[in-house]
This record gives structure tokens, C-alpha cells and sequence, in this order.
């Protein structure tokens, strides 16, 4: 039932025929060509890219992380460092905002 016989091809080619005339058929093939080409261009080179895209990912995932001086140069080493104060918890000052 869902097989393609070849008279359904023969009406098909009729009714294309008769749709866009002989002159036309070939030039739209030729178009058609074209544009497949392109596609597969295309998503050749997406599947590239994301090829790229994994190798760069393991790439940068053997990195060693920066050291903290890295990080923050004007950490514990420089003289007169302090570090930051703790939050203050005073209960008192907690109700007086309520």
C-alpha cells in the first residue's frame, strides 16, 4: 500500500510537466541541485565546528587552575594586608530594626 509503483511516477512526471512546462523542468532541477549541495556544505561544516568546539572543551578542561596570587595579586602577601571582618550578629541591633 505505501510502495511507490511506477505509474504513480508517470502521473507525477505528467502533472509536473503540465504544471511547469518542458523549458522550465531542467532549470528547476538544476536549482534544486544547487541547493542540496549547499546543504550538505553547510552542515558538513557545522559538524566541523562542533568537532572544533570538543576538542577545545577537553582542551581547556587538562588546565590547571590559577593560584590565589593569580587571582588576587593584592592578597596575604603584600604588607598591610587585613582581611575582611566578619558580619556582625548583635541580637540587639536585630530588634531595634523590627
Amino acid at each position: 500500500m505505501g510502495a511507490l509503483k511506477p505509474w504513480h511516477i508517470i502521473v507525477l512526471v505528467v502533472v509536473l510537466i503540465l504544471l511547469f512546462g518542458a523549458k522550465r523542468l531542467p532549470d528547476a532541477a538544476r536549482s534544486l541541485g544547487r541547493s542540496l549541495r549547499i546543504i550538505k556544505a553547510e552542515t558538513k561544516s557545522l559538524a566541523d565546528d562542533d568537532k572544533d568546539l570538543a576538542e577545545k572543551a577537553d582542551a581547556q578542561h587538562g588546565r590547571q587552575p590559577l593560584s590565589p596570587e593569580v587571582v588576587h595579586p593584592t592578597s596575604v602577601h603584600q604588607p598591610g594586608y587585613q582581611p575582611p571582618a566578619p558580619p556582625v550578629n548583635d541580637p540587639q541591633r536585630v530588634r531595634d530594626n523590627h
